[in-house]
């Protein structure tokens, strides 16, 4: 007996390795050759792509593709039908094509409906808004929202707003310089 949940309707590759307590749901589709830690959901009509790594207790919400090249951290979020990338110039029919990598880094956190276009980091325990587009890497602790997505300020691991002394209301973090 497997060591996760997986739905009766899930489509799990044999050779995928999936963590102690991880669920997988509704419909998802998890290809050849992924990994995905422990303690991690798979929310419902979630499709990762062959040789994606997925860390630690990570949430990937409904909708969500994973393609090939993306690296997901430990403690992440994904937004319900967040976008990956990962062909910087895409073709329908391209005998050249590259995968070109994406990291999404320690506890970032990826809003509904965002895109990440390929090639860029997502840095530590960053916040990308709800629809927003990242065009070019995002330092860790960064909140950015719009398209193309752009900083607005500072967030704690707590996810709460920095005001600009550098320490988290709620909880006292301090970000690391």
């Amino acid at each position: 007996m497997a060591a996760y949940f997986a739905h009766e309707t899930a489509h799990i590759a044999e050779n995928a390795k999936i963590g102690k307590d991880t669920k997988i749901w509704i419909n998802v589709q998890i290809r050849e050759d992924v990994k995905i830690g422990e303690g991690c959901i798979i929310s419902k009509d979630a499709y990762i792509d062959h040789a994606v790594q997925i860390g630690d207790r990570v949430k990937i919400q409904n909708g969500v593709s994973v393609y090939h090249g993306v690296t997901i951290e430990d403690e992440v979020f994904v937004g319900p039908n967040a976008a990956f990338t990962n062909d910087y110039y895409p073709r329908a029919q391209n005998p050249e094509w590259e995968v070109t990598p994406t990291l999404i880094c320690e506890g970032a956190s990826l809003g509904a409906n965002c895109t990440v276009v390929c090639g860029h980091t997502v840095g530590k325990y960053a916040m990308v808004g709800a629809g927003s587009v990242v065009t070019q890497d995002v330092p860790p602790y960064t909140l950015v929202v719009g398209n193309p997505a752009r900083a607005i300020g500072k967030v704690c691991r707590c996810g709460q707003r920095i005001p600009e002394d550098g320490v988290c209301p709620k909880c006292g973090f301090v970000i690391p310089e």
